[in-house]
Formats: C-alpha cells, structure tokens, sequence
C-alpha cells in the first residue's frame, strides 16, 4: 500500500488505466531462487468489467496457485507483494496470479476486487489447468480483500495468507482516522474551518491535509501542543515506535509522543486524507460519524491513554477540558446509503470459510495492528476461531516485511491446508525457524497480543440508529 500523493493520484490512476493489456501469450525468462532460472509462463488478459489480470507460471510448476490481492493504490494488475518475494516464490515452483480490479472507479476499489479476483482465477485456470491447490494472499487493502475471499472462497481457493491486512474494514478505519482528524482540527485549529468529510475533489483532501499536518507541525513546539498531538496519535491507534529509532521505553512518555510525530512529520494525514476522498468516491458518500461519540470514554479505552495523560499534567493542562469540549462539538453525521454500501463491499464481516493465517507488523502507521484484535474477537464471536491464526513481527512501518518472513508464513499456511491442523506451525518460534532456515534477509516473529482497536462506535451512535 504505497502512497502518492492526493493531487497526484488522478494521474497515475489514468496512466495505470492506459497500461491495461488485451489478452496475451508471452514466454519470458525470470530469476529464480535457484542457480539456474527456470523460464517462467507470463499470462496476461482483461476480464469484462475492463480490469487487467496477469499470471506467472514456472516451468517446474508445483501445482498450487497463488491469487494475489494488492493494495490501495494504483489499480494495475500485480501478483506478488514485492519482486523479491516473487522470485524465490517461482523457484520454488509456485504459480502466482492477481487482477488489477475494476480500473474506472476509485482506488479504494472494493466494489469490484473479490469479483474480479474470483473471476481471475477462473481466466488463468481456464489456460494452465486446475490447479492442485489454490491459496488466496492479500496485502494491505488487498488483506480486506483477502479475507472476503476466505470467507466466500470455499471450493475455490484451499486457504488464506493475509499480510498487514485491512481487516477491521473500511468505517472503522475512517471512524478512527476521523476522531484523530476531528481532535487536531478543534484543538490545534480553534475556530476555523476545516472539511473533514465530503471531499468533492482530491484537491480538497489535500488541502485538508496540509492544513492539519501544518497544525501538528507548528504545535510540536510547545508542551501543550505536544500533549494534544498525543491525544489525536492516541485517537489514531498510532504507534509510538518510528522507522530508524530505538523503541521507547514503556514510561517514556515524551520519547513516545516524538516518535509519534514523526509519523505525522512523514505526511501520514496526506495518506489519510486521499484515502477517504477515495473510500467516498466508493461508497457514494462519507461513511464515517462522531455525532453521540464520548471522547472521554473513547479515551479511556486506548492503550495509549497513560501517555497522554502524563503529558497533560506535565503540559498543565486540563484533559477533561478538552475532552469535554471534543464530545460537545462532535457534529459529524454519515450518509446511511454509504454505510450501507461500505458495510456490503468494504467488510470482510465475520465468518471464514477456509483456514485464514494474518501475519502484521507491530508498529504499522498505515493498518494498526490493533486491527487484527478487532478482526479476531468478530471471528472468534462467530464460532471460526479455530480456522483463525495470526502471528506478528517486531517491525516498524506497513507491511515491512522480510521475504523469509512473508515465505515461512506461507508455509505454515500449507501446514494446515495438507494436514488439516495448525499444530505449532504458528507459533512465533516456529515461524522463526521456518524464516531463518530460509537464509535469505532474516526475521523478527515474536508472541504479541495487539490492544483494542480504539474506534468507540457502537449501536447508539450508528447513523441507522433511530
């Protein structure tokens, strides 16, 4: 899920757009993980709805096929999560396929992604063969993607590999990033007027976002503001760990808002707000509300709420005050028709149909990790906890993951495919051992258990609720 820029996205939509191919036959050599590359099959088509899909097939083919989901971003056809990935993944004789999706709409392209997948595996199965086993990958949005496929893909696909997956889905991603928008609006930017919702242009998420990373810019030079920074990190389900630094100690309540800041200082809101006007473009509407939301309740059950109330006290200033003056001025109402909408198509829900394994960094900025306690309890609450796993790395950033990592995890995936068990296959030890026995670039699985996702929505503040 790699950002560009809200002005620049329409552009790079329509160059993606203008990149699709026809139907084609082409033989070209690709690496392998082995000394001798093998020649590799690549297979591109274009399905009904004009999405692109493309397939690479190695020669020595091990007879199981990966359908790849990629994320937000450009809709161009990929089928592997990085290049690195899809090299030793070939040389140990994987086929791997993946549509661009639907190119003429949104990037947040959730209306057509789990069809056009399906419908991919049907084009590239109709010219290699049915395959001996079919296993669904997904990243990022493509992890939302990923995990409505493990929920319909019976008989279709044989199991599930979600990476720094979206799996909370899309209104309570902009729920949350809404309260951390709204905080710094009101706190930081007192009396003036910033859209927050119902963008009409991708010029205007951008304005929006210029104008809240200048507040958060501007306030981390005073005690106050910094403490208010925190607060909307807090809202945000930000981690407290940065690229290129030492994790903070547990009590170190200023080195943990710095680091925070410096995801906000990478243009984090620029990312957030492109993605909303996106989601809207899909959704037909803001599907996001804070109206009837406590913030100091919403607080509370944060994992980052000891940090912010040190800060206040150090900062000398009255926390309850400005919770009280956010859930007082929260006004913010969803159109229910987009809701609706986003339920439908941006939710992988709650049941599973295949055995599903998410692996997540600990500090992602883009997807809270936070996301897969949301997703796990809604599976567990279902009954399909036992076809559920889901293992962590000790990493920061979205998505950085190592190849062995990525490789290891997909191993234990087939584990439980072949065996019908998951036995120790997941367990961090196990997945460590696994990835280091790969000798490729190393790994970090550890035992972790993520916070509560902070999202404080509930049947009373929904928009339906009478």
């Amino acid at each position: 899920m790699r950002a560009s820029t809200p002005r620049t996205r329409p552009r790079i939509a329509l160059a993606a757009l203008a990149t699709l191919a026809s139907a084609a036959l082409v033989t070209v050599p690709a690496p392998t993980a082995q000394a001798d590359p093998a020649a590799t099959t690549h297979l591109t088509g274009t399905l009904s709805d004009g999405a692109a899909w493309i397939a690479d097939v190695p020669a020595r083919w091990n007879g199981t096929l990966l359908l790849f989901s990629h994320g937000f971003g450009p809709t161009v056809a990929k089928d592997a999560p990085s290049d690195a990935v899809r090299t030793e993944l070939l040389g140990e004789g994987y086929a791997m396929a993946g549509s661009s999706y639907d190119p003429h709409g949104s990037m947040w392209a959730l209306n057509s992604a789990e069809r056009d997948q399906f419908a991919t595996l049907d084009a590239v199965t109709a010219k290699i063969g049915t395959p001996g086993r079919t296993l669904a990958v997904g990243q990022s949005m493509g992890g939302l993607v990923n995990a409505q496929i493990a929920r319909d893909g019976t008989g279709r696909v044989d199991g599930a590999l979600g990476l720094c997956g979206l799996v909370a889905g899309g209104t309570d991603l902009d729920n949350y990033q809404l309260d951390a928008e709204y905080t710094i609006a009101r706190l930081l930017l007192p009396g003036q007027d910033v859209g927050l919702v119902r963008f009409g242009s991708a010029d205007d998420a951008a304005a929006t976002a210029e104008k809240l990373t200048h507040a958060v810019t501007a306030a981390q030079a005073t005690p106050q503001g910094r403490a208010r920074i925190a607060l909307a990190a807090a809202f945000l389900n930000l981690p407290a760990w940065a690229p290129g630094k030492d994790r903070p100690a547990p009590t170190d309540w200023a080195g943990q808002e710095e680091q925070q800041y410096a995801w906000f200082a990478q243009g984090i809101l620029s990312f957030v707000e492109g993605g909303r006007y996106a989601v809207e473009q899909s959704a037909g509407g803001n599907n996001s509300w804070n109206r009837g939301v406590d913030y100091a309740r919403l607080l509370a059950g944060s994992v980052h709420a000891p940090q912010v109330r040190a800060l206040y006290r150090t900062a000398g200033l009255d926390l309850g005050a400005d919770l009280t003056s956010l859930t007082r001025g929260a006004s913010v109402r969803a159109d229910p028709a987009a809701v609706r909408t986003a339920q439908r198509t941006s939710s992988a829900g709650q049941r599973l149909g295949v055995p599903l394994l998410d692996v997540h960094t600990i500090a992602d900025n883009l997807v809270p990790v936070e996301q897969e306690r949301q997703f796990g309890d809604r599976v567990r609450g279902a009954g399909d906890g036992a076809l559920l796993r889901q293992s962590y790395v000790e990493r920061q950033g979205h998505c950085a993951f190592t190849t062995a990592e990525t490789v290891a995890a997909l191993h234990a995936l087939e584990h439980r495919v072949t065996t019908g068990r998951w036995d120790d296959a997941t367990t961090p030890a196990a997945l460590q051992r696994s990835a280091t026995a790969l000798g490729l670039d190393g790994a970090a699985y550890v035992p972790y258990r993520p916070a509560r996702l902070t999202v404080g929505r509930d049947r009373s503040t929904h928009p339906t609720h009478p």
